[in-house]
């Protein structure tokens, strides 16, 4: 999928009533995501996570401070940090605030932050929706997930082989742990099914190549 072209993004900077040098945050956000240690955090996921987003936006109460912070979500990415949301919220923060609408950082900072760990879902249906949307990609066609799992794998290729396989199925071991991955119900009934499916399979394929301790 495509990175969004300007005039999505000249859209959503007109909705919030932001002023300032939209195109100069574009630009800024392209180079961002187009960086080369980027194999799956980049300009695919974003569009993806737009495309997902605009099929469940009339469920949303804010849905424009929800587009702002799916913009913005990955926007610093560095995979041996651990503050990359921190980041990107920060990053979303001083954009809104050079484009006057400052009181939108707290919402966005917040939508932005709940990325990091994928929970707090009961806060509310706009945080459940943002979450959601992150998650989308656990849900989608065996060709799909593999090349999402090939894109993390290589973003940590600094990691030995089986300590990524290790820390790898922990992760993916929390979602299955869940009584829903997908808190929203529109995305529990087009994701939950499928998504279980992938991350089993991605499990047995992960400790296969762990060895027994």
């Amino acid at each position: 999928m495509n990175w969004p072209g300007p005039e999505r993004w000249l859209r959503l900077w007109q909705a919030i009533r932001a002023n300032g040098d939209a195109s100069g945050w574009y630009e800024t956000l392209t180079r961002a995501y187009a960086e080369p240690h980027r194999h799956y955090h980049n300009q695919h996921h974003i569009a993806d996570c737009l495309a997902e987003f605009d099929s469940a936006r009339e469920s949303a109460n804010q849905a424009d401070a929800i587009e702002v912070a799916l913009w913005f979500h990955d926007a610093v990415y560095n995979p041996k940090a651990t503050d990359n949301e921190e980041q990107s919220a920060a990053l979303a923060k001083r954009c809104l605030e050079s484009a006057g609408r400052a009181d939108l950082s707290p919402t966005v900072g917040s939508f932005v932050m709940a990325t990091k760990m994928h929970d707090k879902t009961d806060a509310g249906p706009d945080l459940a929706l943002m979450v959601d949307v992150d998650l989308s990609i656990l849900g989608q066609n065996e060709m799909r997930f593999i090349e999402y799992e090939r894109g993390i794998r290589a973003e940590y290729a600094w990691v030995p082989q089986e300590t990524f396989n290790a820390k790898r199925a922990e992760i993916l071991q929390r979602f299955l742990n869940r009584a829903r991955i997908y808190s929203t119900d529109y995305f529990f009934t087009r994701y939950e099914r499928k998504a279980r499916q992938n991350l089993e399979q991605s499990i047995r394929v992960l400790t296969s190549r762990t060895p027994a301790r």
